[in-house]
């Protein structure tokens, strides 16, 4: 049992991992900033305009594909590494919801 353990512990996939982990945590640190500034410009479309911004949206709506890609890879879930290591998400990859374009309050 122990030699199985040893012999883990030196393949070099498992310490390659181990480094694109601390990557993506680094980078989702990033995106949760990113997220934050695209909520905040946002609002404030919608507080001065009474709209959304149609290019925030889309881009709010990757960051998010992006995030849970990140999420994905973190938890094992895939073993796809996400953006630089592949595409960055696509309009069709992140969920789609109705969005509201018109503030009526």
């Amino acid at each position: 049992m122990k030699e199985e353990i040893k012999e883990r512990l030196r393949r070099t996939e498992t310490w390659m991992r181990a480094f694109f982990m601390l990557l993506f945590v680094f980078l989702q640190g990033i995106v949760k900033f990113l997220v934050l500034m695209v909520a905040v410009f946002q609002f404030g479309c919608v507080a001065l305009t009474g709209h959304t911004n149609a290019q925030l949206l889309r881009l709010g709506r990757q960051l998010a594909a992006y995030a849970y890609q990140i999420i994905s890879f973190l938890t094992f879930n895939t073993e796809q590494r996400p953006f630089p290591f592949s595409a960055w998400p696509s309009e069709t990859e992140a969920p789609r919801e109705h969005v509201n374009q018109e503030r009526t309050d």
